[in-house]
């Protein structure tokens, strides 16, 4: 199975990569996770893109805040489908990442999922690497059946008090 790689801009970007961990680590997904900023180690950066699809992963996975350009970065230097979360910052709300992630020039895509949203990053993922292998197809299509599920329960007990 292809590896996941994660990459965070900073290590305050960690509790919105920890959901992605807990997803990927759920469905027992191998990953590894970086730190590695787009402005303060951009050779580090480039040399993990470049070298990624070798390394065994199949996807990546970048966090950043601010000006957000690690998931942009880690896209031109790779083939491999990048997935960025834009993270929440004081000044702008996240607003700004959101904008330089989801802003890619033509020819450079960069999937981009909610501010702070780590489980979404990782459910993408997921799915990216489930168009190779069956089985992994099968537990995603479960964990939609249960999330299925838990809604029309809520929905019983809602009818059951009113």
């Amino acid at each position: 199975m292809k590896k996941v790689g994660i990459v965070m801009g900073s290590d305050s970007d960690l509790p919105v990569i920890s959901k992605a961990v807990d997803v990927l680590r759920e469905f027992e997904v191998p990953f590894e996770v970086h730190v590695y900023s787009a402005h303060r180690t951009p050779a580090e950066a480039a040399d993990f893109a470049r070298s990624a699809r070798e390394k065994g992963f199949g996807v990546i996975i970048a966090a950043a805040g601010m000006a957000a350009h690690l998931a942009g970065v880690l896209a031109a230097g790779t083939t491999l489908p990048v997935i960025g979360i834009p993270c929440r910052s004081a000044v702008l709300d996240g607003m700004d990442a959101l904008l330089s992630t989801v802003q890619m020039p033509s020819g450079i895509p960069v999937a981009t999922v909610a501010i702070d949203g780590g489980s979404n990053a990782a459910l993408l993922a997921l799915e990216i690497l489930a168009l190779s292998d069956e089985a992994l197809a099968g537990k995603l299509e479960e964990k939609r059946k249960k999330n299925a599920e838990a809604v029309l329960e809520k929905d019983r007990g809602i009818l059951a008090r009113l």
